[in-house]
């Protein structure tokens, strides 16, 4: 009977000591390689060897995706630098920039669509010359030279207190707008001409509107000190409105620039009611000078 050694060498090989390998006829041990395909004919206590061999492991788990994951989000851990912060760093950059975008977008079209008398030929240009008017209302040297002739002409000191404080808001504004026109430097509207009374060198900036600064403040300043008549109060607010509206519809100004204006001459006035200057302080200031 044929000994059952010689059927089986490979289990022989294996329990003499050897490494799990494949024999062979000529009784050398052939040892698998791990990069080449496992054969499905192997038997079944090789695969089971193969996969308990460390260094088999070590290269599986190396090639595995969710160990290749893990190490990523372990390394970005270590630098301290993980996604969840980034996101939240650049969210609210972007989103500032796209709404600043979208706001600057809507404001030149309504200020294209709504620039109606910018030139003669313009479809509102008929309304031209009084669009003109209200720009002369509005302009810096008339209110100055106004409040300083009805200073010298008022026989009460309380007239001429008014007037001087007035004067004083009027040189205040032409600081404060010329001051920021100079710092923003935002060009005036493509459709513009430049054919505005008496102009000067930040003129040529169109942000903020000081017509629209200078009609706020006066506004205020003329319903708080020296119009009392209900009649008279709405001719000044309608007054202040068609100033703002004119710049927009002349092409001089966009509308945020007049609305910033608006906004900017309203908060003036409560910085001239805050340095009121009374003749008695005037006096003491020219003393103190003198």
């Amino acid at each position: 009977m044929p000994s059952p050694k010689a059927k089986n060498p490979g289990r022989s090989g294996s329990s003499s000591g050897g490494s799990p390998v494949l024999g062979s006829s000529n009784g050398r041990y052939e040892f698998m390689s791990l990069t080449k395909p496992l054969n499905r004919s192997s038997p079944s206590h090789l695969l089971q060897r193969q996969g308990s061999d460390p260094s088999t492991a070590r290269l599986r788990a190396s090639e595995s995706p969710s160990r290749r994951r893990g190490s990523g989000s372990s390394s970005g851990s270590a630098s301290g630098q993980g996604p969840p912060e980034e996101d939240g760093i650049r969210l609210n950059p972007s989103f500032i920039r796209v709404a600043l975008s979208s706001l600057l977008a809507i404001d030149l079209w309504m200020t294209k669509r709504l620039g109606v008398c910018a030139c003669e030929d313009s479809s509102w240009g008929s309304v031209r010359p009084l669009m003109k008017l209200l720009e002369i209302s509005g302009h810096g040297i008339p209110w100055l030279a106004g409040s300083a002739y009805c200073m010298y002409k008022s026989d009460s000191a309380a007239g001429q207190e008014v007037m001087l404080n007035l004067l004083m808001g009027l040189l205040l504004d032409l600081i404060l707008v010329g001051t920021v026109k100079a710092v923003v430097r935002r060009r005036r509207p493509v459709h513009n001409r430049m054919d505005m009374f008496a102009t000067y060198s930040v003129d040529r900036y169109s942000f903020p509107s000081g017509h629209a600064t200078r009609a706020a403040m006066c506004g205020r300043f003329l319903l708080a000190h020296l119009v009392l008549a209900a009649p008279l109060r709405v001719l000044v607010l309608l007054w202040v409105g068609l100033v703002g509206l004119s710049r927009v519809l002349l092409g001089r100004h966009n509308v945020t620039d007049v609305l910033f204006g608006f906004w900017m001459g309203f908060c003036q006035y409560n910085l001239v009611e805050l340095l009121w200057l009374s003749p008695q302080t005037l006096q003491g200031l020219l003393g103190q000078s003198g």
